[in-house]
């Protein structure tokens, strides 16, 4: 019997020592993995896939598009679609060179970097 569960397939890349949780415990470079998840997962859902914590990543692209900071994490909530690219770089990661002049971001982040200190938003 089939399942009635629509399934999504996401092009994962882990960066640095984010690697690691692609399957090879001793890899520190990078690692790209196919993942497949239930139809409407979150980045929520993916992180826990991947059994990586939130608090470990630094800078999160979806599709080229910034998703993620340190401690600017807007985006768990953000539903994932199918073919979606999401690239996942450690904390002690440089800012890719592709975007030395800026990059497009996802609205979540865009609403989240509006914020102030205190986590009110600005003004």
């Amino acid at each position: 019997m089939a399942s009635s569960i629509e399934r999504i397939h996401i092009d994962v890349w882990l960066y640095g020592p984010l690697a690691r949780y692609g399957g090879d415990p001793s890899q520190k470079v990078f690692a790209n993995l196919p993942v497949e998840l239930a139809e409407d997962s979150t980045v929520s859902d993916l992180l826990s896939y991947l059994q990586m914590p939130s608090k470990e990543r630094g800078i999160t692209f979806i599709n080229g598009e910034l998703s993620a900071l340190p401690d600017v994490q807007p985006d768990l909530d953000k539903v994932l679609n199918d073919g979606d690219r999401v690239a996942f770089f450690h904390l002690q990661s440089m800012w890719p060179f592709q975007y030395r002049l800026g990059a497009p971001a996802i609205e979540e982040i865009q609403s989240g970097l509006k914020l102030s200190s205190t986590g009110k938003p600005k003004e």
